[in-house]
């Protein structure tokens, strides 16, 4: 399996770093947010009852991390659905003989291309001002914390390309992550929210991950344990939902 999916990895990044189409709206993305949000809706930390420490940037940059690898994870949904209309996915499947290598490779080229923007997102925010005052065990889990959202994403976007195998599919993978994560505290803390869109807000599970990650930038610890309660039974939950996908992919 590990042969299979340091293959697939290897060409997915390959891929990804030397082709301009897949490179650029994957690092633009979170950058556009980012700086559109922290520079436009600055003067929301001026608001009564807004009170997170490190400032609007900081705020910001945590809701893009997460929203970022969640849609990293819709992209790799993307690059599998298209892989099975080009044969590709499907010679590759004859030729693996652990499957399950297959999706651990896309995966692992997900996750590390994800690493690359976010880091390209944080330069951006360090030379605009952001302040961040977690220690580095706080960065260590907000980075524990991202690539949990970004697996969730990756299996769930995987399940979806597995089971129709064509890039009509790119809806049914990305409505349910945009609707997830626009019904989450974006602009303004949950406290500052109010009518139905806080009662959503207050079940929704990418508002526990943003939280999270709001805390550990600011050097606290709150709602992080709520974090990855919720995280780490999603991811497998939507890994079975990846696996079940696999064998409907084989059937096909």
């Amino acid at each position: 399996m590990i042969h299979v999916a340091s293959a697939v990895a290897y060409r997915v990044m390959k891929k990804s770093l030397t082709n301009i189409s897949f490179l650029l709206p994957a690092l633009m993305f979170p950058v556009i947010f980012f700086v559109g949000y922290a520079g436009a809706l600055s003067g929301i930390d001026q608001i009564p009852g807004f009170d997170y420490e490190p400032g609007y940037e900081t705020f910001q940059f945590a809701f893009v991390l997460v929203q970022s690898a969640a849609m990293a994870g819709v992209f790799t949904g993307f690059g599998i659905a298209q892989d099975f209309e080009r044969g590709f996915a499907r010679r590759l499947m004859i030729a693996a003989p652990r499957r399950s290598g297959i999706i651990l490779g896309y995966a692992i080229a997900t996750m590390l291309r994800w690493i690359l923007n976010t880091l390209v997102v944080l330069a951006i925010g360090l030379l605009i001002g952001m302040e961040i005052l977690g220690n580095g065990l706080d960065l260590f889990a907000l980075l524990l914390l991202g690539l949990t959202v970004n697996l969730i994403g990756i299996l769930w976007a995987s399940g979806v390309a597995l089971r129709l195998r064509s890039t009509q599919a790119g809806p049914i993978m990305q409505f349910p992550i945009f609707l997830v994560i626009f019904l989450a505290p974006v602009f303004v803390p949950l406290d500052l929210l109010t009518g139905w869109i806080h009662t959503v807000a207050s079940v929704n599970p990418f508002t526990a991950f943003i939280e999270g990650a709001r805390s550990l930038l600011a050097g606290s610890t709150e709602e992080v344990a709520v974090a990855f309660a919720i995280g780490v039974p999603l991811a497998a939950l939507f890994g079975l939902w990846a696996l079940t996908g696999l064998r409907s992919a084989e059937r096909g």
